[in-house]
């Protein structure tokens, strides 16, 4: 069952150095953003579909952040306080399409492009965070949160910056290193230090 429901998921790309430099981009000097709706929300257990439009889909395991309280405008040390608690993240991506495109809405907003759970745990302190991704057992991501470029309370000042964040958002941080393709078939998991193990079958959509 899905442990929460935002009213936006907002992502952060090219968070991790290595990452940035594995798709042959620069590392922001401020945060990228971009929006998965709600509607691409599915918790452990349930299916990643694999659309077929798309011929090469992809795994980012990314450290989620569930806001507690309302934040507008917020520095970095309000932002840490509105914190409610981590859930990890499967940030599905259209590698394809996403490069199509030149932006990045379909190649991430499709149904099920946004596994999440186990559960939101509270009382973390985000330094403490360390995000593993396997697939069929094999590891292929490992990171800490303090290996990011931003840092959680700098990105959640930054987005307050922008819009009002509201209790229950969900804000992926970024992915680290090792992103790859997924494939009918597979098994994923995204596990986080003091959080748990998100796992989600993969399977294409049949048409």
């Amino acid at each position: 069952m899905m442990p929460l429901r935002p009213s936006k998921i907002i992502g952060i790309g090219r968070n991790y150095v290595e990452h940035a430099r594995e798709l042959g981009n620069e590392v922001p000097a401020v945060p990228i953003i971009f929006f998965k709706p709600p509607t691409a929300l599915i918790g452990p257990g349930e299916p990643i579909v694999l659309p077929s439009v798309s011929q090469r889909v992809e795994f980012e395991a990314e450290i989620g952040v569930v806001m507690a309280r309302r934040l507008r405008n917020g520095d970095p040390g309000a932002a840490e306080r509105a914190i409610g608690g981590y859930i990890c993240v499967n940030d599905v991506t259209c590698r394809d399409l996403q490069k199509l495109d030149g932006q990045w809405g379909r190649a991430k907003g499709f149904d099920t492009f946004c596994p999440a759970g186990p559960r939101v745990a509270t009382g973390l302190d985000w330094r403490s965070l360390e995000l593993c991704c396997r697939v069929n057992g094999v590891e292929r991501q490992r990171a800490k949160a303090t290996d990011m470029h931003f840092s959680i309370p700098e990105l959640v000042s930054f987005l307050s910056g922008i819009m009002t964040l509201e209790p229950g958002d969900l804000i992926a941080t970024g992915t680290p290193a090792g992103t790859g393709p997924l494939h009918d078939g597979d098994t994923v998991e995204v596990e986080i230090s003091g959080v748990g193990t998100l796992s989600n079958p993969v399977q294409h959509d049949g048409r």
